[in-house]
């Protein structure tokens, strides 16, 4: 006795029609009565009486069937047990992730990844762009996000989301001087500012270049770690400073801190990972469920 002679049995059993059934299963009428000979005489039973040209459930049939039916939902269960413990996705995932990223972005993501993969390891180092981008190229982290540009020609850069970015400065501050309407005078301003190869700081620079304006030339007042340095020093009224919306809506709010009009362009919140290196299963997970669209092997 085979599955399918059972799948046989049940279809013309359902149908009561052997053309029907052998129709509905995709196989020829003979090789559907041959299945249904060769079940009968296997057992020494029958199955089935024939009337005419159609058939019905003999007796014996009749207390077959529902013992057939339960085979073959045990049979389907176990092949989705089957299917399903191929698939389950397990392993660690190592991410190298920006500041801004990593503290104000990512967390609550994977919470929600964790929630959906609980087998998968998850661990997170910090750095900014350039640090991120050097972990991903030596294989020590197996993708990165950043918000900043990439200077490698072997990383596949995918977009997940897109930042916005804000002038701030303390309540406090005096009003600041524009060159016209919603141009601050960044060459007034005394800044506070990222480390060299951060992405938060390439925007102030990519800001002075727009403008005509030597990055040598800005005041810049003092140079920080990290955003929450950065943040605490412009409260505190050390200067203004160019940086992420999610770093400053909160100190923005409560009115510590003022925006200041300025036409900044948003940025991408971008995985990068090595083309050459084969994405697991779990990588290929956290990619879709971080939306990043299909990415492309690009430079800068």
């Amino acid at each position: 006795m085979t599955l399918d002679q059972l799948r046989i049995f049940v279809a013309v059993a359902e149908r009561g029609h052997m053309t029907k059934a052998a129709e509905l299963l995709g196989i020829s009428q003979s090789a559907a009565s041959a299945a249904i000979r060769s079940l009968e005489q296997q057992h020494g039973v029958q199955l089935f009486n024939r009337v005419g040209r159609n058939i019905e459930l003999a007796q014996t049939g009749r207390r077959f069937l529902p013992e057939a039916k339960a085979v073959l939902e045990r049979a389907a269960a176990a092949h989705d047990v089957l299917e399903h413990v191929s698939q389950t996705i397990t392993g660690s995932l190592s991410i190298a992730a920006s500041q801004t990223i990593a503290s104000y972005w990512l967390p609550r993501r994977l919470a929600s990844f964790h929630e959906a993969y609980p087998a998968v390891r998850l661990s997170v180092t910090i750095g900014n762009t350039r640090q991120v981008e050097t972990t991903v190229l030596d294989g020590t982290a197996d993708f990165g996000l950043v918000e900043g540009r990439t200077e490698s020609d072997i990383l596949r850069r995918a977009k997940v989301d897109v930042d916005r970015l804000m002038l701030v400065v303390a309540h406090s501050h005096p009003e600041i001087a524009e060159v016209s309407r919603g141009h601050p005078d960044i060459r007034e301003l005394r800044w506070i500012i990222r480390e060299g190869g951060s992405g938060t700081r390439e925007v102030l620079e990519d800001l002075a270049r727009r403008e005509g304006i030597s990055f040598a030339d800005l005041r810049i007042f003092l140079v920080l770690p990290s955003n929450e340095a950065v943040r605490q020093a412009v409260e505190a009224g050390a200067g203004a400073t160019i940086i992420s919306e999610l770093v400053v809506e909160r100190a923005v709010a409560e009115g510590s801190l003022r925006s200041v009009s300025i036409d900044l362009p948003k940025r991408d919140f971008a995985m990068i990972t090595h083309r050459d290196r084969q994405a697991s299963l779990a990588q290929m997970a956290l990619k879709a469920h971080l939306g990043a669209k299909a990415g492309e092997t690009v430079r800068g």
